[in-house]
């Protein structure tokens, strides 16, 4: 990965965060703090570009390294699929020690040709990992070279683990999209209400969840990056007329770049809640009106929001009844720590505290609108500190990533998952129903009364079994 191509990714106009920063900065890259090396700081670049461009379900995903890469990575977004299940298979050249010595190209070129006589993919995909990079392998000779052979596109995604942290991952492998993808093909029913999703990956069906109401509106989508995409799809973005960015700092940069190059406009939403779900609408039939899409759209879009608010509202009112009130600790973060304040906040429940890691400076404003100006806004909370605020009972319930579940339930707080490995999707109207059921369901499931009582042989506990 050339240095200018890093340096590129970091120096992004559309980013709040990097035109704040003086030049010299910009070039230090995004990170709040300098990555160790060795650490994985939350995920390396070569995750980062996996999980963006794995959800593309009929194109094989061979990673170039050694067998542990593709197993630390293999699935670890739970994206769904309507058809093509090939996504889901880990392929890997597995490098060996002599491979190190002897270099692995000859590897790299028998494993594209077994997965392409095999499996005859749309597209290959092969991700370089440390040590190929680090040996020196030519990984895009070798690609160029087996698309010739093989007659499918072979596409180099050259972003090793080491050149950063998982963010710049993602946006490295937006430009590989951009530079090797995009473009490539022309579709054969362009139209005049054809838009992309971009930094939507169908995490546990929610695209699912989105389709139906833009299908009813007669917008289609024509590509989603990546969710539940095909790789033909992606390679006609460039003839959508508008762009939703669902996922402002990973994908930011890829939406700019279509719009630099083929003129596409684009603006930043979230079908997180009904509200955020009806402005999202809003937006993507004004602007496919302005670029010359049905004039009526605008007006259709209207009256599909309020037949759908009405419709939720309504099935929304049971769970408002048991939830209001209740309070909320949001540790997740990127446009999250806003979109699902609006959820919950729909619900009756208040939102003590939002994580705003991996936020941009406009995800920060949406929080802090959405919250007030006492808004509890909060980086990455240690262990020891998060479980000391949860005991002390400033929250009811604790909604983040799996790997925080284990304090909340040391301090018997309920717990529910917000992040990509979760399988319950919270996407446009009825997203906003089903994550109401399911804090209610965790709120006042049965066993924390259990696991709150005395027990029989401490106090209070002891004397009544007397």
């Amino acid at each position: 990965m050339p240095d200018r191509q890093i340096a590129a990714a970091f120096d992004e106009p559309d980013c709040a965060v990097n035109r704040a920063k003086p030049a010299a900065e910009r070039q230090l890259g995004c990170a709040a703090a300098a990555l160790a090396p060795g650490a994985a700081a939350g995920g390396c670049a070569f995750d980062g570009a996996k999980i963006a461009l794995q959800p593309i379900t009929d194109a094989a995903h061979l990673v170039h390294g050694p067998i542990a890469c593709d197993g630390n990575s293999w699935d670890s977004r739970n994206t769904g699929s309507s058809g093509p299940q090939l996504y889901r298979t880990g392929f890997t050249t597995d490098l060996s020690e002599i491979d190190i010595i002897q270099g692995g190209e000859r590897r790299l070129a028998r494993a594209l040709r077994q997965v392409a006589e095999s499996h005859r993919p749309a597209a290959i995909f092969v991700y370089v990992t440390c040590v190929p990079a680090l040996i020196g392998d030519d990984v895009a000779a070798v690609c160029e070279a087996a698309a010739d052979q093989l007659g499918l596109p072979v596409i180099p995604v050259d972003v090793p683990g080491f050149v950063g942290s998982k963010n710049l991952g993602n946006k490295l492998a937006g430009r590989v999209l951009l530079d090797r993808v995009v473009g490539t093909r022309e579709p054969a029913d362009p139209s005049p209400t054809d838009i992309n999703l971009i930094g939507e990956y169908n995490v546990a069906g929610e695209l699912w969840q989105v389709r139906p109401l833009l299908d009813r509106l007669g917008v289609r989508v024509r590509a989603a990056i990546t969710g539940d995409a095909r790789y033909h799809d992606v390679a006609t973005a460039h003839r959508a007329r508008l762009s939703m960015v669902v996922c402002s700092k990973a994908m930011v940069a890829f939406a700019r770049g279509l719009h630099d190059r083929y003129g596409i406009p684009y603006f930043e939403g979230s079908f997180y809640g009904i509200g955020e779900t009806s402005a999202a609408l809003r937006q993507i039939a004004l602007g496919l009106a302005a670029a010359g899409g049905p004039a009526d759209l605008p007006a259709r879009a209207e009256a599909l929001i309020a037949e759908a608010e009405a419709q939720a509202r309504a099935r929304l009112s049971p769970y408002r009844a048991r939830l209001t009130g209740r309070r909320v600790l949001l540790y997740t973060g990127g446009v999250k720590s806003w979109s699902v304040v609006a959820a919950l906040q729909e619900m009756g429940l208040t939102v003590v505290g939002t994580s705003v890691r991996k936020s941009t400076e406009e995800d920060k404003d949406r929080a802090r609108a959405l919250l007030g100006d006492d808004a509890a806004l909060f980086g990455q909370i240690p262990a020891r500190e998060l479980y000391g605020r949860l005991a002390a009972g400033e929250a009811d319930l604790l909604m983040s990533g799996g790997r925080t579940q284990f304090v909340a339930l040391k301090t018997r707080t309920p717990w529910l998952d917000i992040n990509q490995e979760r399988h319950h999707a919270y996407a446009g109207y009825d997203g906003a129903v089903a994550l109401a059921a399911e804090v209610d369901a965790a709120l006042h499931h049965p066993v924390w009364h259990q696991v709150r009582r005395p027990a029989p042989w401490d106090g209070a506990g002891a004397s009544a079994c007397r």
